[in-house]
């Protein structure tokens, strides 16, 4: 495709108005952004939406104009610097837009972790919309073979919790107990099968309702517990001989959750926050509680790029399979208020608009 059949405009999902009243809202007209050096445009085929996107609407912290992280779509055009390579290639556009390389953790391979990072929809505009600009050092190459839809929610939910469970080790050994905080949720669900599948771990699954105890169990969940029915500490301490999980990963961002959750983990176990609470809540644990109990706080926004080229091999072979929905693009605004009001199982992928 040249750069003449790139139309100048395009048609988004923008925010107005971000803050307690602010919404989604779909918006045509808006300008084709062109790739800078070492950037590439992209095409896009769908993106998954994540309730992060919710933070951008709400007006929490620094973000963009045009939220979303998960995209798939097909290079239509190199910035000067950007490998030849790359054209026509269908890519996934991460959280990670672009990373300096050159800190300690960009040379150990973390670039997820990089302190100069960029991320899309927060940084950058981001994926909802029909064209965007992505690095080019830092888009994913999507196998052949694995469909577009499936691989959009992998490179947000499904890296988050990649990387999430990788931080488990080397102190949980397979045939142990994790228990995941959300698991029913867009990124919960496709945690329950990187822990129970490829890791080994036997996984209590903690959310609501009687679709996301049925999903869990089909994701390879050991148990379910139902935080709106059951005593949750007494049940994950009757499945784990009296003394909780010997990790827990906390994906939900309600205050509830993370008030409760540190109560899960028995002494000298593995906490890893992953979900994202008011900016303003602290973690709910003293200083002097983690030290008697010997816990190990960790914390994981995202995987990374090792971990996205394996979950995306998992995902080929059908051994990672995310639970998701298709929609149109104009769909966005409603499945934002859902994310919102915690009501979505599974995850959600909106077809780019034609």
């Amino acid at each position: 495709m040249s750069s003449l059949e790139i139309p100048p405009t395009q048609t988004v999902a923008w925010i107005e108005d971000p803050g307690p009243n602010g919404k989604l809202v779909i918006r045509d007209g808006v300008e084709v952004q062109q790739p800078a050096h070492n950037e590439i445009l992209v095409k896009l085929e769908c993106s998954g939406i994540c309730h992060s996107d919710c933070r951008n609407v709400e007006g929490m912290g620094v973000y963009t104009d045009i939220p979303g992280h998960e995209g798939v779509g097909t290079v239509v055009k190199l910035g000067p610097g950007a490998s030849d390579s790359l054209m026509g290639k269908r890519v996934g556009i991460k959280w990670l837009w672009s990373a300096c390389n050159k800190c300690a953790a960009c040379v150990v391979g973390n670039t997820n972790n990089c302190p100069n990072q960029l991320n899309t929809g927060r940084s950058v505009r981001g994926t909802l919309q029909q064209y965007v600009v992505a690095h080019a050092d830092f888009v994913s190459l999507i196998p052949d073979g694995l469909a577009s839809e499936v691989a959009a929610p992998l490179l947000c939910a499904g890296l988050s919790l990649a990387g999430a469970v990788s931080k488990c080790s080397p102190e949980v050994k397979p045939g142990e107990w994790v228990a995941i905080v959300g698991a029913g949720g867009g990124l919960g669900h496709i945690g329950v099968q990187i822990a129970a599948k490829t890791k080994g771990y036997k996984v209590i699954a903690i959310d609501s309702g009687a679709d996301k105890a049925q999903l869990c169990k089909e994701m390879g969940a050991t148990a379910f517990v139902d935080y709106a029915k059951e005593d949750v500490l007494k049940t994950v301490k009757g499945l784990t001989d009296g003394e909780g999980a010997h990790a827990v990963i906390c994906v939900a961002g309600s205050e509830k959750a993370y008030e409760q959750a540190p109560n899960l983990v028995r002494n000298n176990g593995v906490f890893v926050c992953v979900g994202l609470p008011p900016d303003a809540f602290m973690f709910p644990m003293s200083p002097i509680q983690i030290a008697n109990r010997g816990l190990i706080i960790k914390g994981s926004s995202t995987g990374n790029s090792a971990q996205m080229d394996e979950l995306l091999q998992y995902a080929l072979e059908g051994k990672i399979t995310p639970k998701i929905e298709v929609f149109e693009f104009s769909d966005s605004p409603k499945i934002i208020q859902e994310l919102q009001r915690y009501e979505v199982t599974g995850r959600k992928v909106v077809k780019a608009p034609s």
